[in-house]
């Protein structure tokens, strides 16, 4: 099982319209296309949270079709009910992951469920992280981002199915659609559309957003780039819309799952409302390209059809009648942080099993009489900890630089990883302009305001600390202010022999 484990966790889709004249007809297909493009884009796109993949199936649902074919399809609207209509309950996962030039390729690093109720057109969407370990049949406890990924290393096109399995076992539903999205896709479309009108609630600075291509860059924060969009109306581009929906450590409130959330849902109306101000319907060449776009950066198992009854069914859902759950390890939620028996970072529910959660995600409307199948019952069994092994996170906003004064390469890197496990706020990590053969030494820039983190670090690295600055580190941060986009650290700890 720990073989298993190791492996996993190193791999990270008739025309029967009474006849009317050509023009309206034509007019009425150009409108659905209007409503599919808002249906796949703000619906599927949005709500992915990383870098995902492009399909290069011969077999993508918008292959192999001309452009006036595509148009005539839309038009078609199926008598035939969608899957899980009868019952009811439609649910469709969604899932993002890294593609080429991404480590761990076919990791699911975006997996959402989402169950629509066409009786009172409800909609409830299910977060599921990437780190949540799960019992995947036939295989033992793994994190459920790594299915997709050894599926696809076995076969080819099998990953979805292995993870629409897993889930289905897991919480005893029926899954009935699957999207796989590419946010390439998603910046090429608000791209077309001219961009975005945005009203920024809240100034959002996040100094740790992700620059692609760049994860294992040796300078660490060569790794990441600032993140600074002001409050008030903003025009957006593809690229800045994505990342302002995408941002996960910004400071202050918007640095929450539930903010990133509500600026996800900001995205969803301004491309709402400039889908509908465009007159997209009238715009051939524009609908071309971005069907172009679609067709090389969705795969889906929903046809057409599918998708525009769909549309149909929930056009009318109002924000009231949407509701989001994320799973996670907030005091009142259902998971908590651990280490599998090879110590990777784990989430497991609290309760030892899925239960809860099934129930959750079964009476997500609150109609269902909940059952459980034998693997949402299944109890994960926590490996034994290192006594001296302990959780520490510091609900303090404090920015910390960290110099390493020592001969041991990438120490500064390391302990600036740990940090940011503590929610400090890492601004800089660089080797001391002079060594420190002493014990470690945290120099408070706050004067006493950052107290509670300065006692933690203390005792955390057996530091003394002082307000106090030598001249040669003095002359390190005068030096230093010459830069651009520098920020002043509340402590700077210069990492020592201990």
């Amino acid at each position: 099982m720990i073989d298993f484990q190791e492996k996993m966790e190193t791999q990270e889709k008739s025309w029967q319209e009474e006849e009317k004249p050509k023009n309206n007809r034509f007019k009425r297909s150009l409108r659905l296309f209007s409503y599919l493009l808002i249906f796949v884009v703000i619906g599927f796109f949005i709500f992915s949270s990383t870098a995902l993949i492009s399909s290069q199936s011969s077999q993508s649902w918008l292959s192999n079709m001309s452009f006036w074919g595509k148009i005539k399809h839309l038009a078609t609207t199926s008598e035939k009910s969608l899957a899980g209509e009868n019952e009811d309950r439609i649910n469709v996962l969604l899932t993002g992951i890294g593609g080429a030039g991404h480590d761990g390729a076919q990791l699911t690093d975006t997996i959402i469920l989402v169950s629509m109720k066409p009786s009172t057109q409800e909609v409830a969407m299910v977060s599921i992280p990437r780190d949540m370990s799960v019992p995947w049949p036939d295989h033992g406890w793994t994190k459920i981002n790594n299915i997709n990924a050894y599926g696809e290393s076995n076969q080819e096109g099998t990953g979805l199915y292995e993870l629409n399995n897993t889930l289905e076992k897991l919480f005893n539903i029926d899954i009935h659609y699957n999207i796989k999205i590419d946010f390439e896709g998603f910046v090429k479309i608000v791209d077309e559309l001219g961009g975005l009108e945005v009203d920024v609630e809240n100034t959002l600075d996040d100094y740790k957003y992700p620059i692609s291509g760049q994860e294992d860059n040796s300078n660490y924060y060569s790794r990441y780039e600032h993140l600074h969009i002001e409050e008030g109306p903003q025009t957006m581009d593809g690229t800045l819309a994505l990342k302002y929906a995408r941002s996960r450590h910004a400071q202050g409130i918007e640095g929450s799952d539930f903010a990133r959330a509500k600026r996800q849902q900001k995205i969803i109306e301004a491309i709402k409302d400039k889908v509908f101000s465009s007159h997209i319907y009238l715009k051939p060449g524009l609908i071309s390209r971005i069907i172009n776009h679609l067709d090389n950066n969705l795969e889906t198992n929903f046809s057409i059809s599918e998708i525009v009854k769909m549309w149909d069914l929930f056009k009318d859902t109002n924000s009231e009648n949407i509701n989001n759950y994320i799973l996670n390890d907030a005091p009142d939620n259902y998971l908590h942080a651990t280490r599998s028996t090879n110590g990777a970072y784990i989430l497991v529910p609290k309760t030892g099993n899925y239960k809860k959660i099934a129930d959750l995600i079964q009476d997500v409307f609150g109609d269902t009489e909940n059952t459980h199948s034998e693997y949402s019952q299944k109890t994960f069994i926590e490996p034994e900890k290192p006594e001296s092994e302990k959780e520490i996170k510091i609900d303090e906003d404090t920015k910390v630089e960290v110099l390493n004064g020592t001969n041991v390469n990438g120490l500064a890197s390391e302990t600036a990883e740990n940090l940011e496990n503590m929610n400090l706020i890492v601004t800089n990590i660089d080797n001391s302009p002079q060594a420190n053969n002493n014990g470690t030494k945290i120099y408070d820039l706050s004067f006493g305001n950052k107290k509670n983190s300065l006692t933690i670090l203390e005792e955390e690295f057996s530091a003394s600390s002082s307000t106090i600055l030598p001249k040669w580190l003095k002359d390190y941060i005068s030096n230093r202010a010459q830069e651009e986009d520098i920020i002043k650290p509340d402590l700077i700890i210069i990492l020592g022999a201990n």
